[in-house]
């Protein structure tokens, strides 16, 4: 490792936060080991090519679609599941990119998103205290004692469901799925009968029309077949995360390849804290969540720390306000960090926000108030002349009810029948793809 990069007890002693506190330190370190060794999951290569295309985003060249699952589970990769949500993002790039008129940089949030922060420690249902689930790359959802005991070995099953996660979507991606003929074959019978995917259907009509046309003029270019596709996680877990930083030969500087792009969570972005440190050594291209507490201070200072030579394409700036803040919080971050000529790429995540128990019990959000979130976070930007960057959801390609609201009209009674999430609820395929439209339209405005 590069005689700059920190080693793993460095890291250790500016006691990161978010960590399962695991009762065997040996079996923590001989599982770190295993990791080392591993092949790297994605390429250095890959994420420099990621970054100039965020590069392009930070200059409103291009629009950052990101989203995904808010927690991957191991049970849920098979190949229906992840050609679900691929398919998905799919479709919402294409709206995107048709309807809003702008290229579109395709991350997934995916191969890799198997650690959540929590706000406690601990849970209790029916008088019993035991440790939260903190994702299958820590313990297990089932409320039991022997489940809920974080296990390092569950880190050796992330590396292998994230490799199995990848190799599905880069066979998908490049075998012919994603090509643009197929934009049909992605709207399946459930969608296709909704308003909004009847909606997706006559402009899939018109973008055949215009594919027919290049055809007929000698014109069939390779990115009709095929996509960039790249994946993303909140590198959480600083024992994995270390795990599997390489140096990279071409460059001899240290690259995170367990994804191609990672970022620094809201409850860990701590200016002087480990996983901060982590990340201004690392060259991929990088985010970093910004929620209400955050100030245009905070964002200078962190990109001083985490981009010192102002490097295009390096660092996003996640804003997670909610509806209700967005329009008051986020214009003094914009117009002071970009007086300052930092060079960023300004993505919104309308999700964790807008986050609210039911009346039922169930974590849910409106789909209102994630459209609003977007359009105020489009409205800030207008007015001080940048750029909104991209959107960062949490979907999924099935159809469940985990979210409220939207054409379909889901209320709070669906939620006990089709809620799957193991954590935060997520948007639909239909909320999906009407979210999409709905942000084709700022887009065009601006």
């Amino acid at each position: 490792m590069s005689s700059t990069f920190p080693d793993l007890e460095a890291l250790r002693a500016l006691e990161p936060v978010q960590q399962p506190a695991y009762p065997d330190r040996a079996a923590v370190d001989a599982v770190v080991e295993r990791l080392r060794k591993m092949p790297p999951l994605v390429f250095a290569g890959e994420c420099d090519d990621l970054k100039d295309k965020i590069a392009a985003v930070s200059r409103g060249e291009a629009f950052l679609l990101q989203g995904g699952d808010c927690a991957e589970t191991f049970d849920g990769v098979t190949a229906d599941n992840v050609r679900n949500k691929l398919r998905t993002l799919l479709q919402m790039a294409v709206v995107l990119t048709y309807a809003g008129s702008v290229p579109v940089v395709k991350v997934g949030r995916m191969a890799g998103q198997y650690a959540k922060p929590r706000s406690s420690d601990l849970e209790t249902r029916d008088g019993i205290t035991l440790p939260a689930y903190r994702g299958d790359a820590v313990n297990g959802f089932e409320f039991t004692e022997a489940s809920r005991i974080p296990d390092p070995s569950r880190l050796l099953d992330v590396y292998n469901a994230s490799a199995a996660t990848l190799n599905l979507v880069r066979a998908f991606v490049t075998g012919g799925y994603a090509d643009l003929r197929q934009v049909h074959t992605w709207n399946t019978d459930f969608v296709r009968n909704s308003g909004v995917g009847r909606r997706y259907e006559q402009m899939a009509a018109e973008l055949d029309k215009a594919m027919s046309f290049m055809t007929a003029i000698g014109i069939d270019p390779e990115e009709l077949r095929r996509v960039d596709f790249h994946s993303s996680h909140e590198a959480l877990l600083m024992e994995y995360e270390h795990a599997m930083t390489r140096i990279d030969s071409r460059t001899d500087q240290p690259y995170n390849v367990s994804g191609h792009f990672v970022w620094i969570g809201e409850r860990t972005r701590q200016l002087d804290g480990a996983h901060v440190e982590y990340f201004s050594h690392i060259r991929n291209p990088i985010g970093c969540k910004l929620g209400p507490t955050a100030t245009a201070d905070d964002a200078l200072a962190l990109a001083a720390k985490l981009n010192p030579e102002n490097e295009p394409g390096r660092l996003t700036f996640i804003t997670r306000f909610g509806a209700a803040k967005i329009r008051d919080g986020l214009p003094d971050l914009v117009e002071k960090v970009s007086a300052e000529g930092v060079s960023v790429a300004w993505v919104c995540d309308p999700m964790h926000g807008n986050t609210f128990e039911s009346s039922t019990g169930y974590k849910t959000r409106r789909f209102d108030d994630v459209v609003d979130e977007v359009q105020g976070f489009f409205d800030v930007h207008r007015s001080l002349g940048t750029w909104p960057g991209g959107i960062l959801v949490e979907m999924t390609g099935d159809d469940v009810t985990e979210c409220i609201g939207g054409g379909e009209e889901l209320t709070e009674a669906g939620l006990a029948h089709r809620y799957e999430s193991v954590v935060d609820p997520r948007l639909n395929r239909v909320q999906s793809l009407e979210l999409a439209f709905h942000v084709a339209e700022m887009l065009r405005k601006a």
